[in-house]
């Protein structure tokens, strides 16, 4: 497959153009990418108004998944989230309010979008919540809310993968949302490879109308890499608009080595990832019983993923320093969960050293704890309590206080509270059991 943009890049690398333009590092090592991150430049494209190179590698990408339209964001899945809102709201079904019903595990960028965007939530809850991380809807559940709703909503949102691996049955969700005249958005930033699977789980081949992609997190491409996805089902205005709706969220300087790598997986894609999907699979398969045999207890997951539950005695904390000490790093843990991303770019001697850095576990298994639920108050608007006074005060006085800005780190970047909620005592208690030390409130 061509890759126009790596190929533009490559070739005024080679060049002796003399650089009177921007960045100013002008092609002059310091990291030893310098001559590959150009500008705007004739013949470069620009993203945002893309017609030449840009707008060819993002086609060959749309090709690949299968995809009515896909667009590349070079500031992660968080500008796709929120153009994707964007899009979904000014493109309501008729009838609908500025509405979406989500998931209550979203990415704090939703609750930013709700914010500049100014549209209304109404929240999915979990009937059971082992996690901040998961929020599982069933089909019955959604259809049961929608009925109850006295408008149609703009969309459904939902995020699957989730950030334990956990996922969502999608193509029922996209069945329900359907007979109820919406649409299903759903945050995919863990799963850009899932198309590529022998039976491709992607949200879009399995119903979803529109999604990200995260496409650094599972993809070889540079961090800040994603993609916008529009199904072939929606009407033409979503994508006569993506390019407005990512711009009115994005830099006017979007970084060429990002786009880059974008362009040059796109190749990839188109030649190597399914064989080694398939190969890393079959040998994820193997590595899951290895563990397992040694005593650990494995959660279900997206097939590249490896969730383990604490046992009892250990945290998922103490498990990732145990890791760190022989120099393997996890992508995230908690009291609970030790998670460790995967990809064919793993050799398997990483593997062989997890293996023997875990070691046997002979601890007794730990039951999943069941979580309170937050059902807080809606008193004000997101967008008002964000664009409010707010100070910040100890998380064990903030119960009865009007939440401000959602006060969470990243990796999971998934609010307890929520902006304009009066935070409940449920809130409280998930601060607590997850360090949370400190809360933004109103003044």
């Amino acid at each position: 497959m061509n890759t126009p943009i790596a190929a533009f890049l490559r070739e005024y690398e080679k060049s002796t153009t003399v650089r009177f333009h921007m960045p100013g590092h002008k092609g002059r090592a310091y990291l030893g990418c310098e001559e590959l991150d150009i500008t705007e430049i004739k013949g470069a494209d620009s993203l945002y108004e893309a017609d030449g190179i840009i707008a060819e590698s993002e086609a060959n990408a749309s090709r690949l998944f299968g995809s009515g339209a896909t667009f590349y964001s070079t500031e992660g899945s968080s500008q796709c989230i929120r153009a994707m809102l964007y899009l979904l709201v000014m493109n309501r079904p008729e009838g609908s309010k500025p509405l979406i019903l989500a998931a209550r595990n979203v990415h704090k960028s939703f609750i930013y979008a709700a914010a500049l965007i100014g549209f209304d939530v109404e929240w999915l809850l979990p009937e059971i919540s082992e996690s901040i991380c998961g929020c599982e809807v069933s089909p019955d559940a959604l259809d049961r809310k929608l009925s109850e709703l006295d408008c149609i909503p703009a969309a459904v949102y939902v995020t699957s993968p989730n950030y334990l691996g956990g996922m969502t049955d999608i193509r029922a969700l996209s069945e329900v949302c359907r007979r109820h005249g919406t649409r299903l958005a759903v945050d995919n930033a863990h799963g850009a490879y899932l198309h590529f699977l022998e039976k491709p789980l992607h949200p879009l081949d399995l119903g979803a109308d529109i999604c990200c992609d995260s496409a650094h997190k599972t993809l070889p491409v540079l961090t800040g890499g994603a993609y916008l996805h529009i199904s072939k089902n929606l009407p033409d205005s979503f994508a006569s608009q993506a390019k407005t709706a990512l711009e009115l969220f994005g830099s006017t300087s979007p970084s060429y080595l990002i786009m880059g790598s974008l362009d040059l997986c796109n190749r990839y894609l188109s030649e190597n990832i399914r064989r080694e999907l398939s190969s890393r699979i079959a040998f994820m398969s193997g590595i899951r019983k290895r563990l397992e045999n040694n005593g650990w207890i494995l959660s279900e997951s997206d097939p590249l993923r490896l969730t383990i539950r604490a046992p009892m005695g250990l945290s998922g904390k103490e498990l990732a320093d145990r890791l760190r000490r022989q120099d393997i790093e996890c992508e995230y843990a908690d009291d609970d969960y030790l998670v460790l991303m995967t990809t064919p770019q793993n050799p398997e001697s990483d593997f062989e050293r997890l293996v023997a850095a875990l070691g046997v576990n002979d601890l007794m298994t730990r039951e999943p704890e069941p979580l309170p639920v937050v059902r807080s108050e809606q008193v004000v608007s997101i967008r008002e309590a964000l664009f409010s006074p707010h100070e910040t005060i100890p998380a064990d006085e903030a119960l009865g206080r009007i939440c401000g800005a959602p006060t969470v780190s990243c990796p999971p970047a998934i609010p307890i509270a929520v902006s304009g909620e009066r935070i409940g005592r449920e809130a409280v208690e998930l601060f607590l059991r997850y360090r949370v030390a400190s809360v933004d409130v109103l003044k």
